[in-house]
């Protein structure tokens, strides 16, 4: 949600940005041979290249070549991302239930207590308090698996995932549900996030 909950000069926000121009210059190609007439009217809609250029269509020029892979000795690289993934689809798969329950409508609705074993419990809790906005959920918490009767496996760790909807006020502005609404005098239908980002300094991100 940072594209339109931090500030307009906000760094990860830019950030986000960045990554989607990097994505339309490489998609909007891959997809010409297939899809001619709306690549090129995406192409006559995107903004000049960093060299202040745009050719006239995007049939005169080549593929995009400056993707670039995650560094391999990262700790945030390809697999550990993909491993989130997995996780993020079995949330997913967990919210759909309550949804189809009439528990909750938006994922944002909700809150998400994930029980991991050890390592999944250390690859998730690397994210901190932005795995909330990787799940798409208002809250999620990480917790030691004790009982893994029930539990899914990914990449030979086990998970459950208990989702609830949340009990406390939403945030007019960035529609999550957080125990800070309502803390603020001035801002009494903001949560502390969003009033940092329209008055203070704005939120710090890192990853999500």
């Amino acid at each position: 949600d940072r594209q339109y909950t931090v500030k307009t000069d906000n760094l990860a926000r830019r950030s986000a940005q960045t990554a989607m121009y990097h994505v339309l210059e490489a998609m909007t190609r891959w997809m010409a041979p297939i899809l001619s007439f709306t690549a090129d009217e995406i192409w006559a809609c995107m903004p000049k290249d960093k060299n202040g250029e745009r050719a006239e269509s995007v049939f005169l020029t080549l593929f995009y070549q400056d993707l670039f892979d995650l560094p391999e000795n990262s700790e945030f690289d390809f697999a550990y991302w993909q491993t989130i993934e997995k996780v993020r689809e079995v949330v997913s798969a967990e919210l759909e239930k309550c949804r189809t329950a009439g528990e909750i409508g938006s994922s944002l609705d909700a809150e998400v207590t994930i029980y991991a074993s050890e390592k999944l419990t250390q690859l998730l809790a690397q994210l901190g308090d932005e795995l909330r906005f990787v799940l798409i959920t208002s809250s999620a918490k990480v917790l030691p698996l004790t009982n893994d009767s029930h539990a899914v496996e990914i990449d030979g760790e086990k998970m459950v995932v208990e989702a609830a909807k949340s009990t406390h006020a939403k945030c007019e502005r960035c529609w999550h549900y957080r125990e800070d609404v309502g803390n603020n005098e001035k801002h009494p239908d903001l949560c502390n996030r969003c009033i940092d980002n329209v008055e203070g300094a704005g939120e710090v991100r890192h990853y999500a």
